[in-house]
């Protein structure tokens, strides 16, 4: 905790240092701009030569100039500094992801090589279970990193085929159930949908499994998640429900954007890159299809994935 923290205030260091740089170049040059500006204006107002006038018309044409290059050296510094944020953002909740199972295989791995389970052949396959499912963790991890940085440069090229989703969907139920222990979540699942679809099966897979672990991440103690599948006029509906925390609703319109953690008491305890719901849009938009979120904050969330059936009216647009 107390490296986050150290970690946190020196990246709000830098980024009000670069505050101040912008602000302090903007005032430089704009006040000056200004004060010739208004000059220009006078000479213009109060001039009776034709040099006078041509002297203001110079002035002003240069302070429109200089306020336009103000304003794109602004422009510039302040995306640098949203990149550098996000940069950081993302270095410190990677490290911070990666540590804990390997904290976890670490720690299992030691006690197994000590010896001091070799009499106990059932914690002996628990800490097995235990190494293989924090390495799943990791590989999930590893594996959402790689798709947003295809998807932030454009080169997510996935592989359509055209047929119902079922295999992909009970692919993705089988990844998530490495990833969590036993009983630790009530996951029913209803697969009713025979319409194909246009898809990419790792595509529509990695979005599914991106879901259920948000859901697992933002529900208690009592994890109660529902994914259903249903053939809905010309689409194929897949929701995933939980009893979580819920969302607020200022917050609704901001959780697909990157990097971005809702605000809460179990953000602290909910490790995550705040990549997975923008990787689910992302992969959903390629599908042509659209992410619904329906959230009670206190009592839990729904977020639809709405693909087009093969051959439907929204299927064929373009």
């Amino acid at each position: 905790m107390k490296s986050e923290t150290v970690a946190k205030i020196k990246r709000r260091g830098r980024n009000f240092s670069l505050t101040g740089i912008i602000v302090a170049l903007s005032i430089g040059v704009l006040l000056p701009v200004l004060l010739s500006t208004a000059v220009g204006i006078v000479s213009l107002a109060m001039g009776e030569s034709s040099l006078t006038i041509i002297m203001g018309v110079l002035v002003i044409s240069f302070a429109a100039t200089a306020i336009g290059s103000v304003v794109t050296v602004t422009v510039l510094l302040g995306r640098r500094a949203r990149t550098a944020r996000l940069q950081a953002d993302l270095l410190a909740n990677v490290t911070h992801d990666l540590h804990t199972p390997l904290a976890a295989i670490r720690m299992y791995a030691q006690t197994l090589q000590m010896g001091k389970l070799k009499d106990d052949p059932e914690r002996v396959k628990e800490s097995l279970d235990a190494i293989v499912r924090e390495t799943v963790w990791l590989e999930t991890m590893i594996e959402r990193i790689l798709t947003w940085r295809l998807a932030a440069k454009d080169r997510h090229h996935l592989e359509m085929r055209t047929g119902p989703l079922g295999d992909a969907l009970e692919e993705a139920v089988r990844r998530f159930s490495r990833l969590v222990q036993p009983k630790e979540a009530d996951l029913s699942v209803e697969i009713d949908t025979r319409a194909p679809v246009v898809h990419d099966p790792l595509g529509i897979g990695a979005a599914v499994l991106n879901l259920l672990v948000n859901a697992y991440k933002y529900t208690r103690s009592d994890k109660k998640i529902s994914l259903s599948v249903r053939d809905e006029e010309g689409n194929v509906v897949i929701a995933v429900e939980d009893n979580g925390i819920g969302i607020p609703r200022r917050e609704v319109r901001r959780i697909f954007d990157p990097f971005y953690r809702i605000d809460t008491r179990l953000k602290g305890q909910s490790p995550g890159t705040g990549l997975g719901l923008a990787i689910v849009r992302h992969l959903v938009r390629i599908h042509r299809g659209e992410v619904v979120v329906e959230s009670q904050e206190g009592k839990g969330s729904c977020f639809k994935i709405v693909l087009p059936q093969a051959g439907s009216d929204s299927g064929d647009r373009g």
